[in-house]
């Protein structure tokens, strides 16, 4: 029969998980990323987020080294149809971005459909959870993690290139591997900053 883990030691262990998770910039993460074995239990850990009614009311889409070119693509249109002036540099800045990081992921929310109590800020954030227990994970197994969004996510082109339903949103992308080059841990706010009272 499996012990129940020491609750303090768990505590102390899961607070400096928690404070030592920093955002590493895409083209800060170097190979190797996650093995296979790796990076299911990082995609698992995702199953444990809250889920009012077992909705599952996101998904995440994998972009392997043979899509990349596509969502390089993906990226590039959609900055010509923001901006027709942008020039050859910055079309392939925007291109390059499909190639950082060894892992690459987009997480999508279904905000409609399915149960109608079920609300769409209940649901992204049940989407916000599933991210951070995977985010948690991967940094546990000593990986390095970074979300990105951008305009190109509200993009036609994009949102074809990963099967997205008219229901569905796009929130960011996930990236993972091996730190290289980080830059200094932001400092974290009191919490003082962000929690209050209710007065009767």
């Amino acid at each position: 029969m499996t012990q129940p883990p020491d609750s303090a030691f768990a505590a102390e262990w899961a607070e400096t998980l928690i404070h030592g998770r920093r955002t590493v910039l895409p083209k800060r993460l170097a190979e190797p990323g996650p093995d296979a074995a790796q990076l299911q239990r990082i995609l698992g850990a995702a199953a444990a987020a809250p889920d009012h009614h077992d909705l599952v009311p996101w998904r995440f889409v994998l972009v392997p080294a043979s899509a990349r070119a596509a969502l390089g693509e993906a990226f590039a249109t959609s900055l010509h149809e923001r901006d027709a002036l942008a020039t050859p540099g910055q079309v392939e800045e925007a291109r390059t971005k499909a190639f950082r990081s060894p892992v690459l992921m987009l997480a999508i929310a279904r905000t409609g459909g399915g149960d109608p109590e079920i609300s769409a800020a209940e649901r992204l954030v049940s989407a916000g959870c599933a991210i951070q227990n995977m985010l948690l994970l991967a940094s546990a197994l000593g990986f390095g993690t970074s979300l990105t969004s951008g305009k190109a996510l509200r993009s036609q082109g994009l949102r074809a290139l990963f099967g997205m339903q008219p229901e569905e949103e796009a929130l960011c992308f996930v990236s993972i591997g091996t730190i290289a080059g980080a830059k200094r841990a932001r400092v974290r706010p009191a919490v003082d900053r962000y929690v209050s009272e209710l007065k009767p």
